[in-house]
């Protein structure tokens, strides 16, 4: 199999798992209904509202243990790499980038993750 390049492992495994958290797609917009148009800022409001999730169940970023990133064009995947990059440093959890026709056409990205701890 190829190496993993990038912020991501071919296979994570979880041992001694207590609790899962399925934290839904996260879309760009935030506690105002607000939805920027500049992708990076889209970026950062997704992961914004993923880390609020984790932390409302006690949980931190490297309990991410798999992200499904879907994107709405490709142009999107740097800045997304970059601020996942950016969000989970050295953490490497399993991986995966869709294109997709997103819901709504002002989304660029949405974003789900599964955390253990």
């Amino acid at each position: 199999m190829p190496a993993a390049i990038g912020g991501y492992t071919n296979g994570l495994e979880v041992l001694g798992a207590q609790r899962l958290l399925f934290v839904s797609g996260q879309i760009p917009e935030d506690s105002t209904g607000s939805v920027p148009t500049d992708p990076e800022a889209q970026c950062r409001i997704i992961w914004a509202n993923i880390l609020a999730t984790l932390a409302d169940a006690g949980m931190t970023a490297p309990n991410i243990v798999k992200v499904t990133t879907y994107l709405s064009d490709r142009a999107v995947a740097e800045v997304n790499t970059k601020v996942r990059a950016e969000i989970l440093g050295d953490h490497r959890p399993a991986l995966t980038v869709v294109l997709a026709g997103i819901f709504d056409p002002k989304w660029l990205l949405e974003i789900e993750v599964i955390a253990a701890d």
